[in-house]
């Protein structure tokens, strides 16, 4: 069942609709400022939307980054699958 969620985020109300738990809603929401709290050290504007695209940027960069390690990972288990599957049909 969806739930509206407000947030608060660069001093900005927000109103979320999920239908996730209050814990991995409050969960995001943390992540996502401690992400805009890094970009707004790191970013020598004080522009509230430069700091949201850095910080959009920076979580986007790290979702392609597991994204591809997911993916490696993936693919080393298909592979060796595929080699145990080989070995077992040998001794057969």
């Amino acid at each position: 069942m969806k739930k509206r969620f407000e947030v608060r985020i660069l001093g900005q109300e927000l109103s979320v609709i999920s239908d996730s738990g209050d814990e991995h809603v409050a969960n995001v929401t943390r992540y996502v400022m401690e992400k805009v709290e890094e970009a707004g050290k790191s970013a020598g504007s004080k522009n509230a939307l430069s700091i949201a695209i850095l910080a959009a940027l920076n979580i986007a960069d790290e979702y392609f980054r597991v994204a591809g390690v997911k993916e490696n990972i993936h693919s080393q288990l298909e592979s060796r699958s595929e080699q145990l599957i080989h070995l077992i049909n040998d001794i057969r």
